[in-house]
């Protein structure tokens, strides 16, 4: 089965059954995924830190 026929059934099914199938996978999937979002920040953090764009733990003021 593939991903349209997937979807081609979600959209037969009613709103409740869908509620229902929405949660379901949800929890199926784990939730620390990275988004796009999130990989263009890692590698924008890469760079800054190779570059020595940082901020020093010493230099925080934690009070």
């Amino acid at each position: 089965m593939n991903t349209q026929q997937v979807a081609r059934m979600y959209e037969l099914l009613g709103d409740q059954e869908q509620t229902l199938i929405a949660q379901l996978i949800s929890r199926l999937l784990p939730d620390d995924i990275a988004t796009p979002d999130d990989l263009a920040a890692i590698a924008k953090s890469r760079v800054e830190y190779e570059r020595g764009d940082v901020v020093r733990m010493e230099d925080i003021d934690w009070s």
